[in-house]
């Protein structure tokens, strides 16, 4: 089953999308920043890399522009998951290289369908 990688600074979030994706037979890590983010990807090359916005330190467009620009892990699908619902952010974050953009809270069934999407 495919390996995600969510960086959230949101405990409660990171753990409801852990809960969510394990259930679903899904082998997760969690990291909490940008920086942590980038460096577990290139770690253990994710299959999807689900990618919160407001985090102290790197945001999540910068650290989303990051792997996928990286030919290290420039392949590796990112979904961004953020409380931000503005055309303009769903825009940014597309230009940042991410595959889609979800807006918290995110149901369930639209977080798997976004993750089998890009897999």
């Amino acid at each position: 089953m495919a390996h995600i990688l969510i960086v959230d600074d949101s405990p409660t979030d990171a753990n409801k999308v852990r809960d969510t994706l394990e259930k679903e037979g899904y082998q997760t890590s969690t990291v909490s920043s940008g920086e942590e983010g980038i460096q577990k990807a290139q770690e253990i090359k994710p299959d999807v890399v689900l990618m919160d916005v407001v985090m102290p330190g790197l945001n999540g467009f910068q650290a989303t522009r990051k792997i996928t620009k990286n030919p290290e892990t420039k392949t590796i699908p990112v979904i961004i998951v953020s409380s931000k619902n503005m055309e303009s952010d769903r825009a940014w974050g597309k230009m940042q290289g991410a595959k889609d953009f979800l807006v918290k809270p995110v149901s369930s069934a639209d977080l798997l369908n976004a993750i089998k999407n890009v897999l």
